[in-house]
Order: C-alpha cells, then sequence, then structure tokens
C-alpha cells in the first residue's frame, strides 16, 4: 500500500537533484532549474530542540549565537555527522520547493551527489536522510562523476576525463571513462581546510583570533595559489588574543598565500600520484583534453595554473564550478537509463520502489 501512496503523492512532487555539502546545498527542480542554494547550516534551539533557521538565514548565525543556539553543520568531510538535523534540513528544503502544493505531502524522486570512498554506513545514512524527509525514491552519485557530467563531458565513450572537485569538506579526484571511475582519490582537505589555515596564520602572526565567515571571506577576496599580476590588500577585524579587544590588520596576498601554502600541495601532490596511478592511453586523453577544476575550491585565484605547471597538463575551470554538480543531478533526473548505468549502489535498496 505505502508504495502505491508514495507513487500517486509522486504524481504531485518534483524530481529533485540535490547537491548536498558540506559547506553549501543545492536543489535542482525538474522544468525550474537551481531553485535552492544556500549553506548547509541549521540552528537549533537546544532548551527546546527546535529548529529555529535553515540555509541562510541560519548562517547568518554562526559565531553570534547565545549558549543556548547552536547554529552548526550537520555535514562534516562530506558526510552526516548529525542524522536528526540532516534530515531536518532535507525536509526543508524539500517542503521550500513544493510551498505551493497545499494539500499534498511532496513525495520526489531524489538524486544526490556524494563524495566519494564513503563507506556503506554513510551511504545508507544519506539515503535514509533522504527517505525520512519525503524522498519516494533515492539515487546516489559520486560527486566527481556528477561533475563531469554536468560540465557535459563525454563519460560514456571511451576517453579518459579528469575531474578534480574541491567542494567544502572533500577534494575528489577522479578519472572517468565508459561511465565509470578507474582511478580515483579523496582527500579529508579542501575549502574549510583553507579557511581553517587563515585562521591559523592569523593566529601565529599576528596575535589575532578570525572567525571562520571572516576566513572565508579572506580567502574569496584576496586568497591564491600562485603569485598574482597585482597584489591585494584587505582589512581584516577580529579579538586580540593579547588585550582580549577587537582589533583590525591588513593582509596581503602573499600572507595568504603563505598560509594556503600546505593544503594546496597536499591537493596538486595527490592530482599528480592520481595521474601516475592513471593507465597510459587514459593519461594521453588527459593530456590532449585537459583536467577540469570543479566546487568552490576551483575559484581560488592561479590554482589552475599552478596545477598545471606541476602536473604538465592544461587545466580547465568549469563554467560556474559551484554548479556542475547539481547540474549533474539535473541530466540524470531526466535521463533514468543513463542514471542506471552511472550511479552508486545503494545501501537500502528499498527505497527505489
Amino acid at each position: 500500500m505505502r508504495p502505491i501512496l508514495n507513487r500517486l503523492f509522486g504524481r504531485f512532487s518534483n524530481d529533485l537533484g540535490i547537491d548536498l555539502g558540506t559547506a553549501n546545498t543545492l536543489v535542482y527542480v525538474n522544468d525550474k532549474g537551481i531553485v535552492i542554494n544556500e549553506p548547509s547550516v541549521v540552528a537549533v534551539n537546544m532548551r527546546t530542540d527546535q529548529i529555529l533557521a535553515v540555509g541562510s538565514e541560519a548562517y547568518k548565525m554562526v559565531g553570534r549565537t547565545p549558549a543556548h543556539i547552536v547554529a552548526s553543520k550537520p555535514l562534516v568531510d562530506g558526510v552526516i555527522s548529525d542524522f536528526e538535523v540532516t534530515e531536518k534540513m532535507l525536509n526543508y528544503f524539500i517542503k521550500k520547493v513544493h510551498i505551493e502544493r497545499f494539500g499534498f505531502s511532496p513525495r520526489p524522486r531524489v538524486v544526490i551527489g556524494i563524495p566519494l570512498d564513503i563507506t556503506e554506513v554513510e551511504r545508507k545514512a544519506v539515503e535514509d536522510a533522504a527517505h525520512s524527509a519525503g524522498a519516494r525514491e533515492v539515487y546516489l552519485i559520486e560527486q566527481p562523476m556528477a561533475a563531469a557530467i554536468g560540465a557535459r563531458l563525454p563519460v560514456q565513450e571511451s576517453k579518459g576525463a579528469m575531474v578534480v572537485d574541491i567542494g567544502g569538506g572533500t577534494t575528489d579526484i577522479a578519472v572517468i571513462s565508459l561511465g565509470g571511475i578507474v582511478t580515483s582519490k579523496s582527500l579529508k582537505v579542501a575549502g574549510n581546510e583553507l579557511n581553517e589555515d587563515i585562521i591559523r596564520y592569523a593566529r601565529d602572526y599576528f596575535n589575532i583570533l578570525l572567525g571562520e565567515r571572516t576566513a572565508e571571506q579572506v580567502k574569496i577576496k584576496i586568497g591564491s595559489a600562485d603569485i598574482l599580476p597585482e597584489p591585494l590588500v584587505m582589512k581584516v577585524r577580529g579579538r586580540d588574543l593579547v588585550s582580549g579587544l577587537p582589533k583590525e590588520i591588513l593582509m596581503d596576498d602573499a600572507q595568504v598565500r603563505e598560509a594556503l601554502t600546505r593544503t594546496v600541495r597536499t591537493i596538486v601532490d595527490n592530482i599528480k600520484t592520481t595521474i601516475e596511478n592513471t593507465p597510459p592511453e587514459l593519461v594521453s586523453d588527459i593530456y590532449e583534453h585537459g583536467l577540469l577544476l570543479t566546487g568552490g575550491g576551483a575559484l581560488l585565484k592561479e590554482l589552475d595554473r599552478l596545477i598545471s605547471d606541476a602536473t604538465g597538463v592544461p587545466v580547465v575551470v568549469a563554467e560556474d564550478p559551484l554548479t556542475c554538480v547539481v547540474r549533474g543531478t539535473a541530466v540524470l533526473i531526466d535521463d533514468l537509463a543513463f542514471l542506471t548505468n552511472v550511479m552508486v549502489p545503494l545501501a537500502n535498496d528499498k527505497w527505489r520502489k
């Protein structure tokens, strides 16, 4: 009876593609495009266990809440760390998409992008959270594969395509051919680690404590992986660790670059290792067509040039790299035969009925 009701309610639901990221969650709706692009943050009142805000509104509360309100990120390194909060976040986004469908409980078909190399338990947590949030069918796709599809790479052909997806919690490196991943590497080093690098540098060299949001703004505005054509400077405000009072300093791009060097070098070294482990014929294709950079980390200034210099491979930053994964899920929603060929096996197949 339940599958029949799900299919009935599904007629009144919009199929969704979701990039469930550590930093941001993006939702694509069939025939409408990307309708949600909000931080993966949930604010909870610990006294009442009530969800106060989700997404952009919750992100505004980060670092500004009293003791009884916690603005937290329920995903860490690309996987669910708080199942209940993730479920409520997904439920909020699904209901927001279907807000005009009065009287009906939405039961959409959902395609979700997940990081490489997550365990079966972690995959099952994503499936269960999506199902509990209202999905009638759940499909999982690895994020670098989804990013390649979103960037319109010919992933089903016998040609090698290399994708480096630098998100908030993970960096996924994959060589793709014939609809599958041939060689890959997944790192728990990505955009959030770059923010932490800036916070550590400011603490060690300026005796100033920066907030996470401030560090991210520094990374976006003046952060770079290699020398810039023109120097950049930014005023940065934080708390003086000596006096405990507010303090403003000037940071330039050279200082931020120094802060980011270790993490950037880790990513570059792992890209080189992945290429070294790739079959020669596919390496030839990669050399000819280039390496594709996607995810928010792809926007770090001069990162493409640094990777190209280190590997000898042309590097292309995807058009709108932040949305590549969710655009890939959008393609798969409309082509179930394609989805069946590239999807990740489900830990619990009962969610697809």
